[in-house]
């Protein structure tokens, strides 16, 4: 297996083929245009790609050009998301649902960590979504019939793969990808009608979420990426505007965990557009207020809000879609106070994030760590040095036994927070336990 692709600027050069060398070759080529000296050297293109240094304006113009970026790009999505070649998803067509499905099955056997899609290509796909209609259903015969019977057992044995507790779901993404792969294979080759074709892909769209998922928590965005397409494709051929939404909203809360919260803001701002119930609004206006937080802008944050927690408090007798029905009091709580600790008001993060630690259900454990996490960051923020470590010392523990890296790393990021009390008791060795890995 090749070695992981860590940069979205090695995966732009091995797509042209182009070496260090190369790269540099075309950025003096560049410069000399306009009179000028690149100053770049394969030295320079190493700390670029290995993230120790971020290319210059100068430099990134030249880039640009060398890769036929058109510079509205570059100034509108930051370095590296602007840089083509990341991936380009296809188009949403009911005849590619197939050929999604089988990509982002092939993504899973992959090690690329880099952001899955490029921010213009994910820009143009939650276009797509907000403004093509789905097409009828195209459906291949041919093969054996697939009666309602055989679905009920597919979507029943799924409901009990993706209900098991976080600590064994860790042990069951084989069989979700080996259900997800069954799916898929019915799809192409199975004999059906068209309300039969409609839930065989509206079951394919929440496997391939919550497969998706899975990477996501693994570190694996790329196979994320992929995943969360295929479910897109999928959504869309059902026609489950709700189900395409959460797809989007995922794509999101990727978005931002990877710093490009302005990208998440214009994908939430599409699966608004498409969804009416309450719950699911109330997610994607939080998930949307997290993006607002993490750019500054104080008044989008309380405003999106203000907004999630008017629709959580909207009463319906229609259930919640299956993707948010986790939704809930405790995390608006929780996440309104991360929220407030990214425009610095600690106080009264401190306070929801604890209120909503309490209404957390115990069979949450993935969330749990993530929102521990989030407690010890409110701790350290008010100087409770001591409090912050018992509860990231839990935090860990808890991500270790439920398999979940995504924790850990948020664990790991809270190290140069703890670095300057060392002379606190416990700090050193904790310290020395995260750095021992």
């Amino acid at each position: 297996m090749d070695d992981p692709i860590r940069h979205p600027l090695v995966y732009a050069r091995e797509l042209r083929g182009w070496s260090q060398g190369d790269l540099v070759a075309r950025l003096d080529e560049a410069a000399r245009r306009h009179g000028l000296r690149s100053g770049a050297d394969k030295a320079a293109v190493s700390r670029w790609e290995h993230w120790r240094k971020k290319p210059n304006t100068d430099s990134q113009l030249l880039i640009a050009q060398a890769f036929d970026v058109p510079v509205s790009d570059m100034e509108a999505y930051g370095w590296p998301y602007w840089l083509p070649g990341q991936d380009e998803p296809l188009p949403l067509r009911a005849a590619y649902t197939v050929q999604a499905l089988h990509d982002a099955q092939r993504a899973t056997m992959d090690r690329r960590s880099f952001m899955t899609f490029s921010a213009v290509s994910l820009a143009d796909l939650g276009a797509q979504w907000a403004t093509i209609e789905p097409e009828r259903l195209v459906l291949p015969l041919g093969g054996k019939r697939v009666d309602g019977e055989l679905v009920d057992w597919l979507e029943d044995t799924s409901k009990g793969l993706t209900a098991l507790p976080t600590e064994r779901r860790q042990h069951a993404i084989r069989l979700m990808d080996a259900h997800l792969a069954t799916v898929t294979d019915l799809i192409r080759k199975g004999d059906y009608g068209e309300k039969t074709g409609r839930r065989l892909h509206v079951l394919a769209a929440s496997l391939a979420t919550t497969c998706g998922w899975y990477r996501f928590d693994q570190g694996r965005h790329w196979a994320a990426g992929k995943l969360w397409e295929a479910a897109l494709q999928s959504a869309h051929a059902a026609g489950d505007r709700g189900h395409g939404a959460g797809v989007l909203s995922d794509f999101a809360y990727q978005a931002t965990w990877l710093g490009e919260p302005r990208v998440a803001v214009d994908q939430l701002g599409h699966a608004l557009s498409g969804i009416g119930h309450p719950t699911a609004r109330s997610l994607l206006f939080l998930r949307r207020a997290r993006a607002h937080a993490v750019l500054g802008d104080r008044t989008a944050c309380h405003r999106d809000l203000s907004a999630a927690e008017s629709a959580l408090a909207v009463e319906t007798a229609e259930p919640a879609p299956g993707w948010c029905a986790w939704m809930s009091p405790a995390d608006l709580a929780v996440d309104s106070g991360q929220c407030l600790l990214e425009l610095g008001r600690v106080t009264e993060a401190r306070a929801r994030i604890v209120e909503g630690m309490a209404l957390l259900p115990r069979a949450r454990d993935k969330t749990r760590g993530i929102f521990l996490t989030y407690q010890a960051r409110g701790h350290l923020g008010s100087g409770d040095v001591e409090q912050a470590l018992a509860v990231t010392g839990e935090a860990l523990d808890l991500a270790i036994r439920v398999g979940a890296p995504r924790c850990v790393a948020l664990v790991r990021e809270l190290a140069p927070a703890f670095s300057p009390h060392r002379r606190v008791d416990g700090v050193p060795e904790f310290l020395e336990r995260l750095k021992a890995g």
